[in-house]
């Protein structure tokens, strides 16, 4: 029997972690680290293994919700193999160092003290630990117990999905975060079309109908035509993005409406992780799957760069690409947006998907002149009044509700699994699953919860 336990500390994307058992047998998938909660309920359901020791672990990509507690896990179970590709290897390092160092400030600045989680020094003895692998190329793991191969997930760079090949047969194909279109700089997912018993599926857009008539250019176009109207104006414009993977789609975005006129010839100030994130991303131009093969962003681009928390002044006629993406108290987009918000000329654009809570959603949502407050909680810290022109657009780095039904629709599977999505995405997605392939068996695991997979 092969069971499948959700160890996610809550109901909601955010600590993405799973484990797989068969007998002795134990894998792991993803050890994420939730964005919205603090100290040690950021966690996954970590004790869950505690009689369950993993041979192995997969991580999906190097986004904090899917590696951020990886270290932690590695503490606790030294002996265990730990597999992603060499892109999320050479990124991930970057994103969990900079992590500790948010946690370090959290900790003295807001008394966090479970915080930090692991030091630098055992991040890099951590990171001996991670074996690199290539996509579509097999390999045994969990001491020959499984079969693994790794698939381009389409979401960021060294994104995967991972296929799970049991001795008893049965395979499990697990998405991570997914994208089946091309995106500015990453093609779309190369995932398996048949042969698949149990497929364990991200549903971030479940609960989300795309705008009829959608394409990405035409978005890119209404970028252009927006930055152009407030910019032209008078105004500037600042752009939220995730350091990973949105940052580095925009920034090659803003660079070709600049290059071909579609926007005027104004600074883009672009700093801090994201800029970090950039480098590596350059670096490994010519080893890695690209839409333009080797194309390095600092070469195509002109920056204004910043440093850490040395924030330019905003001016009219400047771009702020600065993370993050869900203006997160503390961060770039949210120390700026204090400025912006008051500023009927200004405009804030929004590129990305927004946690509900998270105060970009609140910016999102309001009405002109409401007050907006840019604390963790809608009650916390001081109040400004959206006066500024607020946009938002559609570049997710995740599939359509459409195209992951229709994906699960050819692969056609026994049993399907819904994970990373709200409550609302999750049960959408069954409801709909349940209509398009009625003879598949439809799960929706809440925190905690084991199930059966055959």
């Amino acid at each position: 029997m092969t069971t499948f336990t959700n160890l996610t500390g809550a109901a909601e994307i955010g600590a993405n972690c799973y484990l797989i058992s068969r007998g002795n047998t134990h894998l792991v998938l993803d050890v994420g680290m939730h964005p919205k909660r603090i100290g040690n309920e950021a966690k996954p359901q970590l004790g869950l293994l505690d009689t369950h020791a993993p041979q192995s672990v997969f991580i999906t990509h190097a986004h904090l919700d899917h590696i951020g507690v990886l270290p932690v896990l590695q503490d606790l179970f030294p002996a265990a193999e730990v597999n992603m590709t060499e892109a999320t290897a050479e990124v991930g390092g970057a994103m969990l160092h900079n992590s500790v160092n948010v946690m370090s400030a959290q900790r003295l600045f807001d008394g966090i003290t479970e915080y930090p989680f692991f030091t630098h020094g055992e991040l890099e003895r951590a990171k001996n630990q991670w074996q690199k692998r290539a996509y579509e190329q097999p390999f045994l793991t969990a001491e020959g117990e499984a079969l693994a191969t790794f698939y381009d997930a389409g979401h960021i760079l060294g994104s995967c999905g991972v296929l799970l090949e049991m001795r008893d047969g049965l395979r499990i194909f697990y998405t991570g975060d997914v994208q089946f279109e091309d995106q500015s700089l990453i093609p779309g997912a190369s995932f398996p079309e048949d042969g698949v018993d149990v497929l364990i599926m991200e549903c971030t857009h479940g609960a989300t109908q795309r705008t009829e008539g959608y394409t990405r250019q035409r978005e890119l176009a209404r970028l252009g035509r927006c930055i152009r109207e407030v910019l032209t104006s008078g105004g500037a414009v600042l752009i939220p993005v995730f350091a990973l993977g949105k940052s580095q789609e925009i920034l090659y975005e803003l660079g070709r409406l600049r290059a071909t006129g579609k926007i005027p010839s104004v600074p883009i100030y672009f700093g801090g992780l994201g800029a970090k994130v950039t480098h590596l991303y350059d670096r490994l131009a010519d080893s890695t799957t690209r839409l333009h093969p080797g194309l390095r962003l600092f070469d195509e681009v002109e920056t204004c760069g910043f440093q850490g928390r040395e924030l330019p002044s905003v001016s009219p006629g400047n771009i702020y690409l600065v993370s993050s993406g869900m203006m997160s108290p503390h961060t770039s987009s949210n120390v700026l947006a204090t400025q912006f918000l008051p500023q009927p000329h200004h405009a804030i654009m929004f590129v990305g998907y927004s946690d509900p809570d998270s105060p970009a959603a609140r910016i999102k949502s309001a009405k002109p002149g409401e007050q907006i407050r840019l604390g963790p909680q809608p009650n916390v810290g001081q109040a400004y009044p959206r006066n500024c022109r607020v946009e938002s657009f559609d570049f997710s780095g995740h599939a359509s509700r459409d195209a992951l039904i229709s994906y699960a629709r050819r692969l056609n599977p026994r049993h399907i699994v819904l994970v990373h999505g709200d409550p609302e995405a999750r049960n959408q997605m069954s409801m709909m699953l349940g209509h398009a392939i009625p003879s598949t068996r439809i799960s929706v695991p809440m925190p905690g919860e084991e199930l059966t997979l055959d």
